[in-house]
């Protein structure tokens, strides 16, 4: 199929584009890399009246780090570059690990951080990784900026905190804790397509089995309307041993963090059962990471 007629918008400046998405903030939609909104477009599930194009603005994209060891991502940053990147390797290397599960290579070629934050597809790798990492997001209107943390980003299917005429520009991510382990695990129907269930996770400290667990972080993703933190399994792993039975009690908190959701894909009890088990690998995964590789 064809998309409906649009105008087309090719701004160049941020400041131009601002202008755009403000006149254009009730009939109106951003392109940044356009893998989610062309086919939308194509299958007339959108109907924009104009397209803005921030492909061609100055400054939105590139990957930048802060003086206190953390990333400053602009908002069209491909997710090739990320993948590639050796300063996200060593900044984040959760982030680093996950952008190969995203898509095929021709999607990571196109698609942009903030384009796939913005949808915010609840199936979608880089929304759970935001959350377990505490990004934070800068996003810009005619009316100023405004800086607002993950946890309260992510609202609903497909739906976030950003208002019309406002754009998202860059995503922060802070220094990624020295001897911090990370682990990922999701189960898809076929490489590269969205998450039937997944984990992303770090622990801090637990570096054997007998070690204390200082902290620890679980997002679990694909199960429910937005990625969902399992505090309750974190805060039993903090301040315990990380042996085979508190990992598996702990995975078993994790899946009772949400009420799963059926669909054509997967029912609820699939996602409940099949959660655990991939919490519980997402966390023995960590407990063999080397720290020395992913500590800033």
């Amino acid at each position: 199929m064809k998309s409906p007629a649009f105008a087309y918008l090719a701004p160049r400046t941020l400041e131009e584009a601002l202008q755009l998405a403000a006149e254009h903030a009730d009939d109106g939609k951003l392109l940044a890399g356009g893998q989610s909104l062309i086919p939308a477009l194509n299958f007339r599930l959108a109907s924009p009246a104009a397209l803005i194009d921030l492909n061609r603005v100055d400054g939105l994209a590139g990957i930048g780090t802060t003086p206190a060891g953390g990333l400053a991502i602009r908002a069209l940053t491909r997710h090739r570059a990320l993948e590639r990147s050796a300063d996200v390797l060593r900044c984040c290397p959760l982030l680093s690990a996950v952008m190969p599960h995203i898509g095929h290579m021709q999607i990571r070629n196109r698609g942009t951080i903030g384009g796939s934050l913005s949808y915010a597809d609840p199936a979608a790798e880089l929304p759970a990784v935001a959350l377990a990492c505490d990004a934070a997001f800068v996003i810009r209107s005619l009316k100023g900026e405004r800086v607002i943390p993950a946890a309260a980003f992510f609202l609903g299917i497909f739906t976030t905190t950003l208002e019309p005429g406002e754009i998202l520009t860059e995503i922060r991510l802070p220094a990624w804790a020295a001897g911090r382990r990370w682990g990922f695990q999701e189960i898809t129907r076929r490489h590269g397509d969205f998450a039937l269930a997944g984990a992303a996770v770090w622990l801090d400290g637990g570096g054997s089995h007998d070690a204390v667990c200082t902290s620890a972080r679980i997002v679990l993703f694909g199960v429910g309307g937005t990625p969902i933190r399992a505090t309750a399994a974190e805060q039993f792993l903090a301040g315990g041993p990380a042996t085979a039975t508190r990992l598996r009690e702990a995975a078993r908190l994790a899946a009772t963090a949400f009420t799963p959701t059926s669909d054509l894909h997967a029912s609820a009890e699939y996602r409940q059962e099949v959660s655990s088990v991939l919490v519980r690998r997402a966390l023995e995964q960590a407990l063999q990471c080397a720290p020395e590789k992913s500590a800033s």
